[in-house]
């Protein structure tokens, strides 16, 4: 049974509200990015574009400045429709070099410096980049994985002389735009190709699904290395929005809730997991008046996710939990306003969006009947290319239209079932692929990269919830060949330099052997749970000996589900992430009354360090009123009185610090 996506009257739920003045839903897809983005350029020239920190560039300076960036790919890299990497961060240079790259005609291939060494040089490796564009900042690292064998593009070193004016390439819709790099089942991650036409109708979907409009302001929370990124630059970059990136890394939810209510932000997007981190931290008082739309994609979506959307914002905002894939991006989308009652404690992610069929189909690849559980398949004309030389693995992606048509057909390997009236319900992975914090992982991949640790015989990587209906953290069960020393760090630091952080399990079990079914393959639902226990650790245990110290280890130990935490631990050895690390700080600002940089976490992950850190800030809070009083009381006394005055409150802080 096809489920198609036309919207009209008998359509269950429409779409939000219709932008009639969306250029790419008039234009249409058979043309470039660039010139989508250059006739917005033309209606919108002062309007501002993107705005990231301290900079905020117009739709004219975004423009001017990617034309520069593209001029300076050519001179260095030469025309043609090939590869080329992007080393930076999460900010606004970054989508000056996108575009720019766009411009030059070239395919862009974002590499997170956050990552791991080895990953990020697999990805410049296998699609051969024909240079590097970075900064100042990501430029000795950049240097490192060049080797003198690709050029660089330096953001910061690009001569102001060079044209500002339109380049004026002929670009085919047909051309690639972009590589996206996704965990991989063969232990090695792969590279999902789209061309300018195909993003262009993820834009096209994107735009009707949510009615975005030139005065809308859109977060960008997702690293630029994934789909959910490009929905958000270009939803808002051609339809004359603004787009503002916000990178909780540095900044962390304590100012979230404050930025979004500063910068009048109207469309919210995040995974589920960010979201419920971000509605624990709010207060009640908040009025987030501007946002019109909360959407949320990545993972399942609860029905007590509702709730606290209804609990925090306002009647008028709505909720649409989002389904696609790192090939297709959105799909479906289902909307839910504070008068929807959700009978389930899933909530469905919808109805399919334009131009995009949803079949449910059996192991045979025929379509079953409503209510009945199959593989999730898209079919559609706009289907991603495949992946980034991968021939096989894209031949075994596709299969042909049952009906005989022209349409390909994408078998995700989700599953789920449609209801009445075409509405799909998400119900889990075929295989053993899974959702962490928004991104995919394929669990093979963590198990391959785990074998090949010396000293691993058998691995098995599974999920578990951290809370009913709330997050999930990957588990690693382990039968090892003979004893590993310090197992968990050591484990932990060689995973570091293979995958990002994001698929580093936070719990390692050690098991005699791995338990199996009846026809010998691993049964995982009878893996035992972690215990609390403190993991098997590099540094030794130092109890907390400081009313500082315990009430942290305390939040450590309660955040982290162990039954006891040291001193000299490393919140991420023990199984933390950055998610984990945001509650820390929410916690210990509430405890301390003090403001922590989310930063602080990953630069001193420690009991004791964190406890310098709140000294530290302690100390920042309380100086100015002691200045103020301290400069009263200097007006009435003599200089001789005045200087050992100065000299007292110097010692007094030497010794607060030290302490």
């Amino acid at each position: 049974m096809n489920h198609s996506s036309e919207t009209g009257p008998g359509h269950p739920q429409q779409a939000i509200e219709t932008n009639s003045n969306s250029s790419v839903e008039l234009k249409g897809v058979e043309q470039s990015i660039p010139v989508a983005f250059e006739r917005i350029v033309a209606e919108y020239p002062g309007r501002i574009a993107v705005k990231a920190g301290n900079v905020t560039l117009t739709y004219d300076e975004l423009n001017q400045a990617a034309n520069r960036v593209a001029r300076e790919i050519i001179r260095r890299g030469g025309q043609g429709n090939e590869p080329i990497a992007m080393l930076l961060d999460h900010a606004a240079p970054t989508i000056t070099a996108i575009v720019g790259a766009l411009k030059a005609g070239k395919i862009y291939v974002p590499m997170d410096p956050s990552f791991p060494y080895a990953r990020i040089s697999y990805v410049l490796e296998d699609t051969q980049a024909r240079l590097i564009v970075t900064n100042n900042e990501n430029l000795s690292l950049a240097n490192d994985l060049a080797r003198d064998k690709c050029p660089l593009v330096n953001l910061d070193e690009i001569d102001t002389g060079i044209s500002r004016e339109n380049l004026g390439l002929s670009l085919s819709p047909e051309s690639f735009a972009y590589i996206l790099y996704t965990s991989g089942s063969t232990g090695q991650p792969k590279g999902v190709v789209q061309d300018h036409r195909n993003v262009l109708q993820v834009i096209k979907r994107y735009t009707n699904g949510l009615g975005v409009r030139p005065d809308d302001r859109l977060t960008l929370f997702s690293s630029f290395s994934t789909t959910t990124s490009v929905a958000n630059i270009f939803g808002g970059l051609l339809n004359g929005a603004s787009l503002y990136p916000f990178d909780l890394k540095d900044d962390g939810l304590a100012k979230l809730a404050a930025w979004l209510v500063q910068e009048e932000i109207t469309i919210f997007h995040s995974f589920p997991t960010l979201f419920r981190h971000f509605v624990n931290s709010l207060t009640g008082d908040e009025n987030f008046s501007n946002l019109r739309l909360v959407r949320l994609s990545g993972e399942p979506v609860y029905k007590k996710d509702v709730e606290e959307f209804k609990k925090h914002f306002s009647p008028h905002c709505i909720l649409v939990n989002g389904y696609g894939t790192s090939e297709m991006s959105a799909v479906c989308e289902y909307r839910v306003d504070h008068n929807t009652e959700l009978s389930d404690a899933n909530v469905p992610v919808g109805f399919p969006l334009c131009e995009t069929d949803v079949l449910i189909l059996d192991d045979a690849g025929e379509e079953v009947g409503l209510n009945c559980i199959g593989e999730i398949a898209i079919k559609s004309r706009y289907l991603f290319l495949g992946y980034w030389q991968r021939p096989e693995l894209t031949g075994l992606a596709f299969i042909d239209d049952p009906a005989g048509g022209s349409e390909r057909i994408y078998r995700t390997g989700d599953l789920g079932y449609m209801q009445e009236g075409g509405c799909l319900v998400h119900v889990g992975r075929k295989d053993f692929q899974v959702k962490i914090n928004g991104y995919r992982v394929e669990v093979a991949e963590i198990e391959t990269a785990l074998l090949d640790f010396v000293g691993i015989k058998e691995v098995a990587v599974v999920t578990a919830e951290e809370s009913p209906g709330g997050d999930r953290r990957l588990i690693a069960y382990i039968v090892s060949r003979q004893r590993l020393t310090r197992a968990t760090t050591e484990l932990r630091n060689y995973l570091k330099e293979q995958l990002p952080d994001y698929m580093v399990p936070s719990a390692f079990v050690f098991l005699d052997a791995l338990p199996l079914t009846p026809n010998g393959k691993v049964d995982r639902s009878t893996l035992p749970a972690p215990d609390r226990s403190r993991p098997d650790l590099e540094s030794p245990f130092v109890a907390p000996s400081t009313p500082v110290e315990q009430a942290l280890a305390t939040i450590w130990a309660e955040v982290l589900k162990l039954e006891k935490v040291g001193i000299h631990d490393n919140f991420f050895d023990l199984g933390g992430h950055s998610l984990l690390a945001i509650q820390v700080v929410s916690r210990v600002r509430e405890a301390f009354h003090v403001e922590l940089p989310l930063r602080a976490m990953f630069e001193t992950p420690t009991v004791a360090g964190l406890d310098g850190e709140i000294l530290q800030a302690e100390a920042t809070k309380t100086a100015p009123q002691e200045m103020t009083e301290m400069l009263a009381d200097l007006e009435s006394l003599s200089d001789e009185d005045a200087e050992r005055l100065l000299a007292q409150e110097s010692s007094k802080k030497d010794l607060k610090v030290n302490k």
